[in-house]
């Protein structure tokens, strides 16, 4: 069922401006994340370096929980959220690798 806007508190209609905004933020920082990645990537392919670097993945999760406990986000979750990023990014790179061979 909708809602009507006139129906809607004003500090729902707040909170939900800004997640908006949030949520735009995190697109723009996810596909400039995923730019610079690209080129990592690039570099690693042209240095025939792997793809995956299990050591700097495992530093970055340890790093990114410690980030998460102290923001007071689950670092369960902040983990789980980056081991999903690692993944994609893995697999880019294993394209791009393809891709130079």
């Amino acid at each position: 069922m909708s809602e009507k806007m006139q129906d809607i508190p004003e500090d729902l209609k707040r909170y939900r401006q800004t997640i908006d905004n949030l949520d735009a933020a995190l697109v723009h920082i996810l596909a400039e994340r995923f730019r610079c990645t690209q080129n990592v990537g690039r570099l690693k392919a042209e240095h025939d370096l792997p793809p995956s670097d299990p050591a700097r993945e495992e530093e970055q999760v340890a790093r990114l929980r410690r980030l998460a406990e102290e923001s007071g986000l689950d670092p369960h979750f902040a983990e789980k959220f980056l081991r999903f990023i690692v993944a994609e990014v893995i697999r880019h790179h294993e394209e791009i690798a393809g891709a130079s061979e």
